[in-house]
């Protein structure tokens, strides 16, 4: 029984103004499933083949760069093993001078050689030429090889005004001269049947002489600064 002034209330979930909704359930087929699976392998097939197929790209770079290295041609390498001026102390003047200097010519390749079409030495005294001849040298030299270069300035192949002569008495009487030797030539690389482009090739070689027209023990096994035009 009730009163008249009470009215039963029946309390209902998910009644009243904002009812939570109920959560849906979702069933998938099996079809579903499978496609799942199925996408699952092709990606990690896809990884799988993407990375073996960098890591023989890493690998074939690697071995290019090594063959690069042992196939790249290195620049002939000049020393100079001695530099004389006979008749440096004569007071007769250049008539009776005479240069003469060694070097040695190094291809420290290991399995490439080197053409000279030609090779010609000049020396500077005071960024002046002095001499300059040409130079009997092998038109081929293989690799890890060392030849000398020998050549001699006297008379016609030397050229040194009364002037530039003073000067050069005047540079010994201060106990040292200094001239440059320049050693030029037209080479190109041998690699097994491939030859090379050409190449202008220049070596600079500082000397040093003393009073008594040797080489200064300084200048003695220098290396010289080869360079290509």
């Amino acid at each position: 029984m009730y009163g008249n002034d009470h009215i039963p209330v029946h309390h209902v979930t998910g009644s009243g103004p904002n009812p939570r909704p109920k959560p849906i359930k979702r069933h998938h087929s099996t079809k579903y499933y499978l496609q799942r699976v199925q996408d699952s392998l092709t990606t990690r097939v896809s990884k799988m083949v993407c990375t073996i197929f960098l890591s023989l790209l890493a690998i074939i770079g690697l071995i290019t760069f090594i063959v690069w290295l042992s196939l790249r041609p290195h620049r002939p390498r000049f020393f100079l093993r001695d530099f004389t001026v006979a008749g440096l102390q004569a007071q007769s003047g250049v008539q009776t001078a005479q240069l003469a200097f060694k070097v040695d010519a190094r291809n420290s390749n290991l399995n490439i050689g080197v053409y000279y079409e030609s090779m010609a030495g000049t020396v500077y005294y005071r960024n002046n030429v002095i001499g300059s001849t040409p130079i009997p040298f092998p038109s081929y030299q293989g690799p890890k090889n060392t030849t000398k270069v020998i050549a001699v300035f006297a008379g016609p192949t030397l050229t040194v005004s009364s002037q530039g002569w003073t000067e050069i008495q005047n540079d010994r009487a201060d106990g040292s001269v200094m001239f440059s030797l320049e050693l030029t030539s037209v080479i190109k690389f041998k690699i097994s049947s491939w030859e090379s482009q050409r190449h202008k090739m220049h070596a600079n070689c500082d000397v040093g002489i003393a009073a008594n027209g040797s080489l200064l023990h300084i200048y003695k096994d220098k290396r010289c600064i080869v360079s290509f035009a």
